[in-house]
């Protein structure tokens, strides 16, 4: 599976950014897809998932401001950003998680650059 991300982008604090992610594949295929972001000098961390059933989960320092949704028709999930703050500023990368014969695989895009001025 091949992820195409796009939307990152340089915003002011209490801005908003949408980013969206499209697979190679039928999204119904997949069986969870979400956002991961690494910072300079951190850990990655988790964002959001949201699976092919539309169950979301976000990470906790993005509740509350970020919204993962899917759109079926256009093959595509959109990770919509809201209430940016300096500490976003990371990679983010789309993922997917696949189940193939009985065995999970993953999947990572090649990343969009979300920077957040003060």
């Amino acid at each position: 599976v091949q992820l195409q991300a796009s939307g990152g982008g340089l915003v002011q604090a209490g801005g908003s950014l949408r980013l969206s992610c499209a697979p190679s594949e039928s999204i119904f295929s997949i069986n969870t897809m979400g956002w991961h972001r690494q910072a300079p000098g951190k850990e990655r961390e988790l964002v959001a998932t949201i699976s092919s059933g539309g169950t979301t989960n976000y990470g906790d320092s993005v509740t509350g401001r970020f919204t993962i949704s899917r759109d079926n028709a256009k093959n595509t999930i959109y990770l919509q950003m809201n209430s940016l703050k300096p500490e976003d500023t990371a990679v983010y990368k789309c993922n997917a998680i696949k189940r193939v014969q009985g065995r999970l695989y993953g999947y990572w895009g090649q990343g969009t650059q979300v920077t957040v001025s003060s």
